[in-house]
């Protein structure tokens, strides 16, 4: 899948993902410095997850917090199954269609193990590290030509443009809703940059 990645964007899919070391920081804090202003209970939520994350990485935490500030529901990326499920064993009715990882354990921090659906089909059932079964997730969207579903615009258009420098000249990825009104660029993800610039974003 990364090299099909590479060869339609002309982007490393993990490399560009392992921005994470030079800018998560500044995004944890950006996000924990608003959340402590504006949302203090869904931050105290996730920081106590925090102090649970055994060996994942800020990865995990940064991901949690950018759903939790667009408003859009963690069971729209992830599905969770008992520790020691087998991919056999997970009951696909109840997994999203659009790419979804499957953790496997109770918390995306303690997991041993992440599996990767698409289509309500299981088609990677041993990814160990949460940042490469986020990159996995996020580079089917293109290998398979999907668009990003509603309930996770923002997050997906926000790791497009600032991970993964993808700036569509034209169109969108998100898939179109018959209510509201549609932009080319998700207002929320460029305020976002916008402020994240101001924090000192490089």
């Amino acid at each position: 899948m990364a090299e099909h990645f590479q060869q339609l964007t002309g982007i490393n899919l993990m490399e560009a993902f392992f921005n994470l070391d030079k800018k998560g920081e500044r995004i944890l804090n950006f996000l924990k410095t608003v959340f402590s202003e504006k949302e203090n209970q869904v931050l105290e939520s996730l920081l106590k997850l925090a102090n649970e994350k055994g060996r994942s990485s800020g990865c995990t935490e940064m991901i949690l917090l950018l759903l939790a500030f667009f408003g859009e529901k963690e069971e729209h990326m992830f599905h969770y199954v008992e520790k020691t499920s087998l991919a056999e064993e997970v009951e696909m009715e109840d997994v999203p269609a659009a790419p979804c990882l499957i953790v496997c354990g109770s918390s995306c921090f303690t997991a041993d193990c992440f599996m990767l659906s698409i289509d309500q089909k299981i088609v990677n059932d041993d990814i160990t590290a949460f940042s490469c079964a986020v990159c996995l997730m996020f580079g089917s969207y293109y290998c398979f030509n999907i668009h990003y579903p509603v309930g996770l615009r923002s997050t997906l258009e926000f790791l497009q443009r600032c991970f993964f420098s993808i700036n569509l000249e034209r169109g969108t990825k998100v898939e179109h809703s018959k209510r509201g009104k549609f932009f080319a660029v998700n207002p929320r993800v460029l305020t976002l940059i916008a402020d994240l610039a101001d924090h000192e974003w490089t």
